[in-house]
């Protein structure tokens, strides 16, 4: 392998003490011609985690990644976590960074306003456990103003445990939401 070559451009412009324009691009061609018949790996220092390959026909660089999966240890709370809410009442932040199911912690005790925080498009969050006859209202820190569609005919009922599913269906300046109410009880013996 031969060394980089180094073209002596001057000190200044055609002040005649760097290389002639001959001699400069001969330089030149031998740089690229040793990077192009190297082979991969020979050229400076890679440190990869993957295999790579260099195509020897077309100098393509291919890397094969072995461990591409996505597993529930890579993804981040807002897609994994599970998280509590301990107010009760009045305006209550929930950060959607922070987890994807949210459950509460007792009966509502008087109405209840969620203002969601860093929700992304195309997040699901789920806050469970709401019961309480009181009154709910959802709002969002959306920069201009958001819109939250019911889905399904259920309503929130106080009188029974309740799960609440929301999904971000845009998160611009106009936030959009689809939400819908489930009511639950345990069962062991689902029909």
């Amino acid at each position: 392998m031969c060394a980089k070559q180094i073209i002596n451009i001057g000190t200044t412009a055609n002040d005649g003490t760097g290389d002639p324009i001959r001699d400069a691009f001969d330089k030149c061609n031998d740089n690229f011609t040793e990077l192009y018949s190297d082979d991969a790996g020979d050229v400076g220092s890679i440190t990869a985690t993957a295999p790579i390959a260099r195509d020897s026909a077309t100098g393509a660089v291919t890397i094969s990644l072995n461990d591409d999966g996505v597993t529930h240890a890579k993804l981040e709370n807002r897609y994994t976590a599970s998280g509590s809410i301990t107010t009760y009442t009045g305006a209550v932040a929930v950060d959607w960074s922070a987890a994807t199911n949210f459950v509460m912690g007792s009966s509502l005790s008087g109405a209840i306003e969620f203002d969601f925080t860093n929700f992304k498009t195309g997040q699901v969050l789920t806050i469970h456990n709401l019961t309480g006859s009181q009154t709910i209202t959802l709002d969002s820190n959306a920069a201009t103003s958001e819109t939250f569609n019911k889905l399904g005919g259920n309503d929130y009922d106080g009188s029974t445990t309740n799960a609440l599913m929301i999904e971000c269906i845009s998160d611009s300046a106009n936030a959009v939401f689809n939400y819908s109410v489930l009511t639950y009880a345990s069962d062991t013996t689902p029909s």
